[in-house]
């Protein structure tokens, strides 16, 4: 009998968020194009505890929805499946909240904050120069990166929900060590990271689960579900 992967998906569900109605059947796409049989779990934050149930996961997506109702719980999260290679998926508001934990506990920076929660600190996360609110823009992927591989071409075109991102006077800092910035769209603006050692640790900020919506298959949760099946 095939064991089903267990599959985490970290968020406070709202039925009527585009990217929540698509995450199930993005995953179901993906599943089967895998031949593989999963198992899911919607988490909300408020649940995470000490994280019993993200310890007893295969993979572990932070779906958007920021701000979370837990946030000292999502940064408990991302830290674990960070240290612990768990294979991780971020999207939207786990972008944001990826970058905020690696600047914090790899870099160092205790004070990075996120402009839509924090009062003060150092604003890692702040407002978007245009906002991304049920956007479509096109991507550009670096040579040879995760995200490269996954969708086997250098550009894509995606959605969006949101009105935060990295702030641009804190990308050369971030940059280095082990993360990499591996997309961008047409300003310049990032748009995904990938830590380059770790199994699969892939977090954009479009929400490349919307092709489910059209029956497609995000590449990105092909790759997320094919590293947690080994």
């Amino acid at each position: 009998m095939l064991t089903a992967l267990r599959l985490a998906l970290v968020g406070d569900y709202r039925a009527d968020a585009v990217a929540h109605q698509a995450i199930p059947s993005a995953i179901e796409l993906a599943a089967a194009h895998l031949n593989l049989t999963v198992d899911c779990h919607w988490i909300p934050t408020t649940e995470l505890g000490e994280l019993a149930a993200i310890k007893h996961s295969d993979a572990v997506w932070l779906v958007p929805g920021s701000p979370y109702q837990n946030d000292a719980g999502v940064f408990a999260t991302l830290r674990w499946v960070r240290e612990n290679r768990v294979p991780f998926l971020g999207s939207c508001g786990g972008f944001q909240y990826a970058v905020i934990e690696y600047a914090r506990n790899v870099l160092g920076w205790h004070d990075a904050a996120h402009a839509e929660t924090d009062q003060a600190g150092r604003m890692v996360i702040t407002p978007l120069s245009c906002s991304l609110i049920e956007q479509h823009g096109e991507v550009f992927f670096t040579p040879d990166s995760r995200i490269a591989l996954a969708y086997n071409q250098l550009k894509s075109d995606e959605g969006y929900h949101c009105s935060f991102g990295v702030n641009p006077d804190f990308i050369a800092a971030l940059e280095g060590n082990n993360l990499r910035i591996t997309s961008h769209d047409q300003a310049g603006d990032v748009r995904a990271v990938e830590l380059t050692d770790h199994p699969f640790f892939v977090a954009t900020l479009f929400q490349s689960e919307r092709a489910a919506l059209q029956g497609r298959l995000s590449p990105l949760v092909v790759e997320w579900l094919r590293t947690a099946a080994g």
